[in-house]
């Protein structure tokens, strides 16, 4: 086997579960903000609500269309990149994949079509349960993956017995050191890239005409989920540093590009790391303020690369992905905040911003998409070389098949994706430009 089959392979592994993640959040997202609208829509009477909730579902319909399109190549890949996994975590992995395919059929079957066809056809309490309900269903299909990567990450309930894991308990499986705030973090995420594809297309729309009550709802809405997420975002973050600290020390080190243990250790805000030289280039530091992010040995020093010597991730990846997340955090934060402040007196019509500022919102229509990249990159790079922490790695489970074949198969892979990507952003154009057409009686609505 090559020794770039388990690179090319994990590259690919995340190209396939970077594009799920990519419409998973909206449809997490969106299905908890369409319940919100029709709460709203029954308890204040509005017809704004009831309109705006008509023009998102269609976007919700669409997102859950591709996610569930797009889970089949992980599905796949799970099995043909890594062939020798499903030996050695079947046990746990076998049951959670297969409770959220279940979930996702469940609540499909049940549920989705009346959502999405029967609004005429149900009082309004019966169809916003169905859209609760729908709620629910999308969460669940999430969190069984999120139980199994987390778990991958921080594995505990189970014991490795001749070279296979063995379930010895199952709430310490579902509820490892990572889940919680793995979970966390995907529900903010989904909430942020929910916050600000509101307030993108919105922001667009008032380039083209007027807003209507609907619409301005809308930004209003995405505007208090943006404030309230991102500060969401920071506790959270706190505590998933606290725990790669704890539980992934190597990970923790390559985060912060710390390479000999018992130096103090400075806060590198930004620099080039130098694996070859086991040093920073051009860096920019916080004097002494690095150690609380760093793990410790039995004597309780702090470690540093240097103790993973041939075990670390990738130094520069691990520490560019986690930066870029920070970065376009800090910018969703800083815009957010602003156009609250901007906006406080002039009832949240975005129309009162100015062109630059409209600009701007547009811009950032797509900002939790590279949010949910780069976290992803960071958690499954910083994972390397290891599928299973400590346990299982890469190179043991990889398939044997060659680099041009693998090569091959992710080039073929990002033109179907990419082709879902153009059809997707295609239709979400076609549909803040017209708005929701009305559907008449007979043939029920959305």
């Amino acid at each position: 086997m090559s020794n770039l089959t388990p690179w090319l392979s994990q590259i690919q592994f995340f190209l396939s579960l970077g594009f799920l993640s990519l419409f998973l959040v909206i449809e997490l997202g969106l299905a908890w903000a369409l319940l919100f609208f029709k709460i709203k829509a029954h308890w204040t009477g509005q017809a704004g609500w009831t309109v705006a909730y008509r023009f998102w579902v269609r976007v919700f319909a669409l997102a859950f269309i591709l996610t569930l399109a797009l889970s089949m190549p992980v599905l796949i890949q799970f099995g043909s990149l890594w062939p020798s996994l499903m030996d050695k975590i079947g046990e746990i992995a076998g049951p959670l994949l297969a409770g959220s395919i279940l979930s996702t059929f469940i609540f499909k079957s049940c549920f989705l079509g009346a959502m999405l066809f029967g609004q005429r056809r149900l009082s309004d309490v019966v169809h916003t349960i169905v859209v609760f309900m729908v709620a629910i269903g999308v969460t669940l299909s999430a969190l069984w993956l999120i139980v199994l990567h987390s778990w991958m990450q921080t594995p505990s309930g189970a014991t490795m017995i001749n070279g296979q894991y063995r379930v010895t308990d199952w709430l310490e499986v579902v509820f490892n050191p990572s889940f919680g705030w793995s979970a966390g973090l995907l529900a903010v995420t989904a909430a942020l890239t929910t916050a600000f594809l509101m307030l993108g297309v919105t922001a667009r729309q008032t380039f083209r005409r007027s807003l209507d009550d609907s619409e301005r709802l809308v930004f209003k809405t995405g505007l208090g989920l943006a404030m309230v997420s991102i500060v969401l975002l920071g506790v959270v973050g706190v505590g998933m540093g606290k725990m790669v600290a704890t539980y992934q020390p190597a990970k923790a080190a390559a985060t912060a590009a710390y390479w000999k243990s018992g130096i103090q250790p400075n806060l590198v805000l930004f620099a080039w790391p130098d694996a070859q030289r086991s040093r920073n280039r051009a860096a920019l530091e916080w004097h002494h303020a690095g150690g609380r992010w760093l793990g410790k040995d039995d004597q309780g020093q702090l470690q540093g690369l240097d103790q993973f010597a041939g075990m670390a991730p990738p130094v520069a990846l691990t520490f560019w992905s986690f930066r870029l997340m920070i970065l376009v955090g800090a910018l969703m934060a800083l815009l957010s905040w602003l156009t609250f402040f901007r906006l406080r007196k002039k009832h949240f019509d975005p129309s009162a911003l100015s062109n630059r500022w409209r600009q701007a919102l547009a811009v950032m229509t797509f900002s939790g998409w590279i949010l949910c990249l780069s976290g992803l990159g960071y958690v499954l790079f910083g994972l390397y070389p290891y599928a299973v922490n400590g346990t299982v790695t890469l190179t043991e489970i990889a398939s044997t098949t060659s680099p041009d074949v693998l090569f091959s198969g992710m080039l073929a892979y990002s033109v179907l994706y990419a082709f879902f990507l153009i059809g997707f952003l295609q239709l979400l154009k076609h549909i803040a430009r017209y708005g929701v057409v009305p559907i008449a009686r007979r043939r029920g609505r959305a």
